[in-house]
């Protein structure tokens, strides 16, 4: 009952933020800060890849999509999969998926200048 207690108040934030909360948001929020991190969970939205499509994809060197994606795994906002010899690395959850999706979006609303909506 507790770990449902829980749940039900982590996503209901009409009670001010814990300090746990708004640490874990910072350390979000500033792995999304990065252009190379902030691509690589873009390219993670929709399922999982391995480092070396990532590479192709986001145009960066191996090492450092390396580093990047220790990153944002030590953050918690991707996860792992073992297949044979390959790591397959994808976005962890539909609140990461929707934190890049609303970044992107409103990035791209400032820049066309489309009005914002609720």
């Amino acid at each position: 009952m507790r770990g449902r207690d829980s749940a039900a108040t982590a996503g209901d934030l009409q009670q001010p933020p814990t300090a746990a909360q708004v640490d874990v948001a910072v350390t979000a929020l500033r792995m999304l800060a990065d252009p190379t991190r902030l691509r690589l969970l873009w390219e993670l939205r929709d399922g999982e890849h391995d480092v070396t499509t990532l590479t192709a994809a986001v145009g960066a060197a191996r090492p450092a999509v390396s580093q990047h994606l220790g990153k944002l795994l030590l953050a918690g906002l991707v996860s792992t999969r073992r297949d044979g010899r390959r790591v397959l690395y994808r976005a962890r959850g539909g609140h990461v998926r929707r934190l890049v999706r609303e970044a992107l979006d409103t990035a791209a609303h400032h820049l066309t200048g489309e009005p914002e909506h609720d």
